[in-house]
């Protein structure tokens, strides 16, 4: 089972992998779940391995999938390792108890970074204090960008979500090796991660390997096959060659990912553009997710955690300057927003009779984010019958115009606030009390299905993490309260049906009177 206290070794289905002791937790790194996606295999669905023969040293993370860097402005937040490399499709796992017999709850986590960024190399992405805290934890490779998201005609859709069906299945098959329970398997995941999760769940594949889920600022959704296509043809363009995947395996993988990086440059949350995502394709994903979730009955009985920051938006606005921009386009900025959200005039009024501090950026953000995130999250948690959970990261960061921005709850989930990759978004001095409490929720959650607070039901119970208002616990902790004003405005316009207090009823109503707010 173990081959000295320094040396673990976990004989599993697929072979024998050496791992390391680090700080009393067994950790094996870079372990292959499928072939080298390269070759022949490019732009082809996971092929699995067969067992390997001897020990496979799992001592270092594994190569990371093709991706551009990101730009300087982005890079001074967000930090994304290169480990170069073929084997790209490999998973991570820290576990306190290497060996069969312990079963214990198991977290599987999917990175972020919109589809085309992010490993599990990242250091906040550390799993060291989740095994610390009695729960094996694994993180996963999968393809990203054009590699696997790009549609083509000539090879089946969405590699890369059939990257993470392979390494979940390899997971359920493996895991109680590695002393994990493979009926206790929680999914957790961020930004495109967490869509990829709302994909997994309702996928026909995976029905049955996952018992409860946890989306942080990604809702289940497919993309428009038309704009996915769009970005490819667009590449293929600028290439010179067709949009075919045998053309784009024939290209040279560094200018690959520099067209990549050329074309998707203007892609954002917030003003939209060409983007690679999740395609409904017949097979792995059938129909639309939030749709399959929410109507057709998958995923029965996974239970579900989710959530978001109160200024997701910020990340995306901050770097180079776009803040101040969209301030300054103003009612230019509304209509873009408008447009992207589907909504009439009298949505973005609401917001700013609700809130007539804001900035044009401030209300745009809010309003994208509402129509992209947030309401599609309140719909999945009203219509499931199985237990939900929502919560609200609100802590602002320590670094100037962040506020409590997209990504900047993952370094309290880890509890890997002490790394410098965690600060280059928290700044100095965050609170280990507020880790201390985000991370004993996601522990609780996948242990007992339960993370600490109301479940959702007619009341809309939300948990909010790092609220600094007067009565937080500890100043900085959470706390629990109703629908928050800015979702009155989208309510009062029926997007969405938020239950409000008497109170907020009156305050809607009142605004209803003066004209700032209108049914849409």
């Amino acid at each position: 089972m173990t081959a000295g206290r320094t040396d673990p070794v976990v004989r599993s289905a697929y072979g024998a992998v050496r791992g390391r002791y680090e700080r009393g937790v067994a950790v094996f790194r870079g372990i292959p779940y499928a072939a080298p996606p390269f070759g022949p295999r490019r732009f082809r669905p996971p092929v699995p391995l067969p067992p390997w023969d001897g020990v496979h040293d799992a001592g270092a993370f594994g190569p990371t999938p093709p991706k551009p860097p990101y730009s300087e402005a982005f890079a001074h937040y967000l930090s994304d390792p290169v480990v170069p490399g073929d084997d790209c499709l490999n998973l991570n796992i820290w576990t306190p108890q290497p060996g069969p017999g312990a079963r214990l709850p198991v977290l599987v986590w999917l990175h972020g970074g919109a589809l085309t960024r992010g490993s599990s190399a990242v250091p906040v992405y550390d799993g060291h204090a989740f095994a610390r805290d009695g729960v094996v934890c694994v993180s996963v490779n999968y393809r990203l960008g054009v590699e696997g998201y790009g549609l083509f005609p000539d090879t089946p859709p969405n590699p890369g979500l059939r990257d993470q069906i392979a390494a979940l299945t390899w997971v359920h098959e493996a895991i109680e090796a590695f002393g994990g329970d493979p009926g206790r398997i929680t999914l957790f995941g961020q930004s495109a991660g967490a869509i990829s999760i709302g994909a997994l769940i309702a996928a026909p594949q995976t029905q049955g390997l996952v018992r409860r889920a946890v989306l942080q600022s990604g809702p289940p959704e497919a993309s428009e096959r038309a704009k996915v296509r769009r970005m490819v043809r667009r590449m293929a363009s600028r290439l010179k060659i067709p949009a075919t995947a045998e053309a784009f395996a024939a290209v040279d993988r560094d200018l690959l990912l520099h067209t990549q990086a050329e074309v998707g440059r203007l892609s954002s949350p917030v003003v939209g553009g060409p983007a690679f995502g999740i395609v409904t394709d017949g097979d792995t994903v059938p129909r639309d997710p939030l749709d399959a979730l929410t109507e057709g009955g998958a995923a029965p009985g996974v239970e579900l955690l989710m959530g978001w920051t109160r200024d997701e938006y910020r990340l995306w606005l901050v770097p180079g300057g776009l803040l101040d921009r969209v301030d300054r386009l103003g009612a230019v900025a509304l209509a873009g927003a408008m447009a992207r959200c589907h909504c009439g005039s009298e949505v973005p009024r609401g917001y700013r009779a609700l809130h007539p501090e804001a900035g044009t950026a401030e209300i745009v953000g809010q309003l994208v984010t509402d129509h992209l995130l947030r309401i599609p999250l309140h719909h999945l948690a009203d219509a499931r019958t199985e237990p939900s959970y929502v919560y609200e990261f609100a802590w602002p960061s320590n670094l100037p115009d962040l506020g409590s921005c997209h990504a900047l709850e993952l370094g309290f989930v880890f509890d890997t606030g002490e790394v410098p990759e965690a600060r280059k978004l928290a700044g100095e001095g965050a609170p280990q009390e507020l880790a201390d409490a985000m991370h004993a929720a996601w522990v609780r959650f996948a242990t007992e299905g339960d993370p600490g607070w109301e479940r959702w039901d007619e009341t809309h119970p939300v948990r909010v993490f790092g609220d600094r208002a007067p009565g937080a616990e500890n100043g900085v902790a959470y706390t629990t309260y109703g629908p928050r004003d800015r979702e009155l405005a989208l309510w009062a316009t029926d997007a969405t049906r938020a239950a409000v207090t008497p109170e907020e009823s009156t305050r809607v109503r009142r605004l209803r009177r003066t004209g700032a707010l209108r049914r849409h």
